[in-house]
């Protein structure tokens, strides 16, 4: 369970960056939305290696980086409901919400 429950939040990781693609793409029109689909998941990518990421030089301590782990979950959800997937917003920040639990039930936040 413990291992389902950290894949679970790699998927999650990738769900997010989709969602920010999502968003980028449907607040903007041609060459625009092409390159914020792009760019928006690539700033959460590079935000994340750097601050979150197990192997991260720079990762931040546990009492910061819950927190931002967290937020960008959330903002994901906010982007896919702004782009107009309200299920899929409820859907993931639910889940996301279920593995934060597990994560701290299972004592997985350093992993």
């Amino acid at each position: 369970m413990q291992h389902l429950n950290l894949a679970l939040k790699f998927l999650l990781e990738l769900a997010a960056l989709a969602a920010f693609g999502l968003w980028g793409a449907s607040i903007a029109d041609g060459w625009a939305a092409v390159l914020l689909a792009i760019g928006l998941p690539a700033v959460v990518a590079a935000l994340w290696g750097t601050f979150a990421a197990p192997k991260a030089r720079r990762r931040l301590p546990l009492r910061l980086r819950a927190p931002f782990e967290l937020g960008v979950f959330a903002f994901a959800a906010l982007a896919l409901w702004s782009a107009g997937s309200k299920t899929l917003a409820v859907a993931f920040a639910a889940i996301a919400l279920v593995n934060a639990l597990l994560l701290t039930a299972f004592d997985q936040w350093e992993a």
